[in-house]
């Protein structure tokens, strides 16, 4: 039996979000159900963690167990041929038996897209925030270094989840400019539910004038009311996962 790990990109725009659901396969059902095509055989494909419906991945890590005798290299290939057009299977790896996608992972990277016109553009509907009043660049970058460090992040999640702990430690955070969009990057040791999207929607309502207070004073105060809007689903990617 060989433990194999695999880079997946996807648009996720028609899913409902990682996990397979019963009324619909999510992108782990669709990769199952493309295993079960190329192996003859059912895999049970785990992922380093969850998106949820609309949002994307330019690197999501996944592994299963499967015996074959198809070239680790040609993995990708046989399974991209299965795959739904919106998927891709990057690469493919053999890992050691005791890999876990998820408890192997060392940190993550997210991406947040925002694009800042007050004309729609239909490259972007599907994988941008678009936002049509001005916004003050610099002090979202500014205020995004407040996230560095060691918190107490519940006052950036939402209800729903039951995690042990909301402290998470973000390794770095930045805000730029790439081309006509503004791009929001955090990478850390974990991400609470909607963690990413409520940052980039405080960051939106900063640069909107909305919000006073510093990125600082809102962490501390533990406060969902006083952190910003949660930010739409399509602008989020899964960018890496490094172990």
């Amino acid at each position: 039996m060989k433990n194999i790990r695999i880079k997946v990109a996807y648009q996720g725009t028609n899913y409902c979000g990682w996990q397979r659901q019963k009324d619909s396969l999510g992108i782990q059902g669709e990769l199952e159900y493309a295993g079960q095509k190329v192996f003859a055989s059912k895999i049970d494909v785990t992922g380093s963690g969850r998106t949820d419906a609309g949002v994307h991945a330019l690197g999501q890590v996944a592994n299963f167990k499967v015996e074959t005798t198809i070239p680790i290299d040609k993995i990708p290939e046989v399974l991209n041929n299965k795959l739904p057009k919106d998927i891709a299977v990057l690469e493919a790896v053999e890992v050691d038996e005791d890999f876990h996608s998820r408890f192997s992972a060392h940190n993550k990277t997210y991406r947040y897209q925002i694009y800042p016109s007050r004309i729609r553009s239909p490259f972007y509907k599907d994988t941008c925030y678009q936002v049509k009043s001005p916004l003050d660049l610099d002090r979202m970058k500014k205020e995004v270094k407040g996230l560095v460090g060691v918190h107490d992040f519940v006052g950036f999640m939402s209800s729903g989840s039951s995690v042990k702990t909301t402290v998470r430690e973000i390794y770095d955070a930045k805000v730029f400019e790439e081309g006509d969009l503004i791009v929001l990057e955090l990478t850390g040791n974990g991400f609470l539910y909607n963690m990413v999207r409520i940052i980039a929607g405080t960051l939106v309502d900063m640069g909107r004038g909305h919000i006073g207070d510093s990125m600082v004073d809102i962490l501390e105060s533990k406060d969902r009311g006083r952190a910003g809007h949660t930010a739409p689903p399509q602008g989020l990617f899964l960018k890496e996962v490094e172990y």
